[in-house]
């Protein structure tokens, strides 16, 4: 079978370092992934930089656009609409610090678009150990992480990351205060937040391996969920450091949605859990 470690022997256990070794080895693949998608990143410098990176500064933003497409519908376009580029000024201060922004920017394109092979790594790592009706959904299950993980990216790229930006550029305590932000500064904001929310987004995977195992319920799930509601309007909060409601609302609702998907998540697996024959 493809996810065995020995088909001569497959009853056959492993010793300690025996685990440690093919970890290694699955580590090493999925960071050859990660360092190959990197370098194409890399190939495409400038596009990736200015049109990605930089182009939430963008009037042309397509949140922007949209923004002032459905201002105009509500009749608020000049409160909502973003009509002009956001004077965002970056400026480095290290001898070779665009050289080390160039690997560290690379390096997390890399990995957000390795991400797929990284999760078929780890679940080939883990699944000599499940069962063979559990393998048979591999492919199901690296697709469901990948997909929740790139719309956590999603999300934060044309969401978080476009009124973070807005906001830091044009609060000031006084007008003899310039915002000059380094380039170093706004990349790791920008990786970080990247980052955060495709691991953010991996919630309901969390939950259904949780549940899987009997770990965490959805009766336990419901029953905190006024507590989850309170963490989730911090985490909006942190997230988006402007005051508006409006804003933190956009981050707030998502991660709503996420957690009452957990919730069906759950129950569905106790279900299925409960009605599985029992083992004599």
């Amino acid at each position: 079978m493809f996810f065995k470690r020995d088909r001569n022997n497959p009853e056959a256990e492993m010793s300690f370092f025996e685990h440690v070794e093919v970890l290694r080895w699955h580590l090493i693949r999925s960071l050859l992934a990660v360092l190959i998608c990197a370098v194409l990143v890399g190939v495409y410098y400038d596009v990736v930089f200015h049109d990605i990176v930089l182009g939430v500064a963008s009037r042309d933003f397509p949140t922007y656009r949209l923004m002032c497409r459905v201002g105009e519908w509500l009749g608020l376009r000049d409160a909502v609409c973003i009509e002009n580029d956001i004077p965002l000024q970056l400026q480095n201060t290290a001898l070779f610090g665009q050289i080390t922004l160039l690997l560290q920017y690379t390096l997390v394109f890399g990995f957000v678009l390795a991400f797929p092979y990284i999760v078929l790594e780890i679940w080939l790592f883990v699944a000599p150990a499940l069962s063979a009706q559990q393998q048979r959904a591999a492919m199901r299950i690296i697709l469901a992480c990948s997909f929740f993980f790139f719309l956590g990216v999603l999300f934060c790229y044309f969401v978080i990351i476009p009124f973070s930006v807005n906001f830091a550029v044009n609060f000031t305590l006084s007008s003899a205060i310039k915002n000059d932000f380094t380039i170093d500064n706004y990349i790791n904001f920008f990786s970080m937040m990247l980052l955060a929310m495709g691991v953010m987004f991996e919630l309901p995977m969390l939950v259904y391996f949780l549940s899987r195992v009997g770990i965490i319920g959805a009766g336990a799930m419901r029953s905190a969920r006024r507590y989850a509601i309170v963490v989730i309007l911090i985490l909006a909060g942190i997230i988006t450091p402007s005051p508006d409601v409006f804003t933190q609302a956009l981050v707030a609702l998502p991660l709503y949605l996420l957690y009452e998907l957990s919730i069906f998540i759950a129950a569905r697996n106790e279900r299925r859990r409960n009605s599985e024959p029992v083992a004599a």
